[in-house]
């Protein structure tokens, strides 16, 4: 008895601190689905960072890959407060630098 006590008391917090979580997210002017997909979006970053750090030339088919997903990265930062990623911000540029440079080079091969 005391242990479904314990569970039942356990899963009510959990959903408490859920839903406290879920009421800050709002207050800070969020959707909680921006938010979700800004989280996505940072372990995208990650791995686009660490892919533009290391191949310096890619393909056609390579880029167009980086620009897609960096389009969608930049789409997610946009809708949250810079405040939640400034952690994030060089990596954010150099992602950036790379998607322009990838830009301008197929701009002129066209």
């Amino acid at each position: 008895m005391a242990i479904i006590i314990l569970i039942y008391i356990l899963i009510v917090l959990i959903v408490a601190l859920v839903l406290f979580a879920i009421a800050q997210i709002k207050l800070a002017g969020i959707k909680v689905k921006d938010f979700w997909s800004f989280i996505e979006a940072n372990q995208t970053l990650e791995k686009l960072y660490r892919f533009a750090k290391k191949y310096e030339r890619l393909t056609a088919q390579e880029q167009l890959i980086f620009l897609s997903e960096a389009e969608k990265v930049f789409d997610a930062f946009d809708k949250v407060p810079n405040i939640l990623w400034e952690e994030e911000y060089q990596k954010y540029m150099d992602v950036l630098d790379k998607y322009k440079n990838i830009k301008v080079a197929r701009w002129t091969q066209n």
